[in-house]
């Protein structure tokens, strides 16, 4: 059975990760730097890494294993293990690829770049991303499921 792991600290679908781990009796380990409470499903272990860049990203890279699934926000992490032979999940239900990561982290460091030159970006300006609707949480959950489906039957 798969380990579904999870970039906790920003994600906003542990509650909908959760249900569907739950669903599958699947263990869920969510890896944070402090501030999660602790789940009381037996299923779900909550790991907490120094703090530090990318200790989360680390811990999960060195424990995810073929077949495991990710799910983060962060590209390199989700290139690494990729590589590993684990599938990758953003929050908003879109999975990571071998056939997509390349661009992704290429849009990436354009994207770091562009920031490093203009103060405007670096300040951020006005604009926020829209926030997470009903739509957004049921499309990961759907997602998610198949993922799951899929790993367990192969």
């Amino acid at each position: 059975m798969p380990v579904i792991y999870v970039d906790a600290d920003a994600c906003p679908v542990k509650a909908e990760a959760e249900q569907v781990a739950t669903r599958h009796h699947c263990q869920m380990v969510l890896v944070s730097n402090g501030g999660i409470r602790p789940s009381a499903n037996p299923l779900v272990k909550l790991v907490i890494v120094d703090a530090g860049p990318d200790e989360a990203d680390k811990y999960i890279a060195a424990q995810a294993a073929p077949g495991d699934i990710v799910i983060t926000s962060d590209i390199p992490l989700a290139a690494r293990v990729l590589d590993s032979g684990a599938l990758a999940l953003r929050p908003n239900g879109d999975e990571f690829t071998a056939a997509n990561i390349g661009m992704q982290l290429a849009n990436r460091d354009l994207m770091a770049d562009r920031r490093a030159a203009d103060l405007f970006m670096q300040e951020g300006g006005k604009h926020r991303g829209k926030s997470f609707s009903p739509q957004d949480r049921s499309h990961f959950r759907n997602v998610l499921e198949l993922m799951l489906r899929r790993v367990v039957t192969h």
